[in-house]
C-alpha cells in the first residue's frame, strides 16, 4: 500500500491497493504504455464505454473485451487525439472497486472511424468504475454524456454546417491516403 500526504488536511492517508491499480491504469492511458495491458487487466476484461466503436475493436458497440480489444480501443482513441489525457479528480476505493471522476482533454488531429479531423478541442468530464479481481481490473464502466462530445466536436446541428467544407475535404484525403 502506498502512504501520502494529503497537505490540505495535515494527516496521512494510506492508499488501498485498488486506488493504486486504478491510478496505474489511468498512467497506462496516459502514457500509451500498451506492455502494461497485460498486467493491469484480466484477459476477460470488459470495458463498457459508449464511445467503444462497433467495428475495429474487439466486442460490440459500446464494448471492449479483453486485453486485445483494450489495446485497439485504446489505439483508435489516442490515434484520433494524439493529446488525449485524463486527469483523475477525485477517487474513492475499496478491496475490489475503484472509483474515479475523471476530466478528460483531447483535441481532434486524426481520423476518427469514417470522420476526419476537425482540429478541435473536447474537454468532458466523466466517471469510471472499475471492478477488480485479485488486484487486477475485470471490469470498466465509464460514464460520461458523449452529446458533450458531439457538440465541441462541432457535429451537432447547425455548428456542423459551417464545418461540411472542411469535412468533406478531410474525407476526399482519408480516402486517397488508402
Amino acid at each position: 500500500m502506498a502512504t501520502q500526504t494529503d497537505p490540505s488536511a495535515g494527516h496521512v492517508q494510506t492508499a488501498t491497493e485498488s486506488e493504486a491499480t486504478a491510478r496505474a491504469y489511468v498512467n497506462m492511458w496516459n502514457d500509451r504504455d500498451y506492455a502494461a495491458i497485460s498486467r493491469l487487466v484480466t484477459e476477460e476484461f470488459v470495458m463498457y464505454d459508449p464511445a467503444a466503436p462497433e467495428k475495429g475493436v474487439a466486442g460490440p458497440k459500446g464494448e471492449v473485451h479483453g486485453r486485445e480489444g483494450l489495446q485497439q480501443f485504446m489505439e483508435v482513441v489516442t490515434t484520433a487525439f494524439p493529446d488525449f489525457e485524463i486527469t483523475v479528480l477525485d477517487m474513492v476505493s475499496d478491496d475490489d472497486v475503484a472509483m474515479y471522476e475523471v476530466d478528460l482533454t483531447m483535441t481532434h488531429d486524426g481520423p476518427l472511424g469514417g470522420l476526419p479531423p476537425t482540429g478541435r478541442q473536447v474537454r468532458i468530464r466523466g466517471a469510471s468504475i472499475l471492478h477488480l479481481e485479485a488486484g487486477i481490473v475485470r471490469e470498466h464502466r465509464f460514464h460520461t454524456n458523449m452529446g458533450e462530445t458531439v457538440d465541441q466536436l462541432g457535429l451537432t446541428f447547425p455548428q456542423v454546417i459551417g464545418q461540411l467544407p472542411k469535412l468533406l475535404i478531410g474525407k476526399v484525403r482519408l480516402s486517397l491516403s488508402r
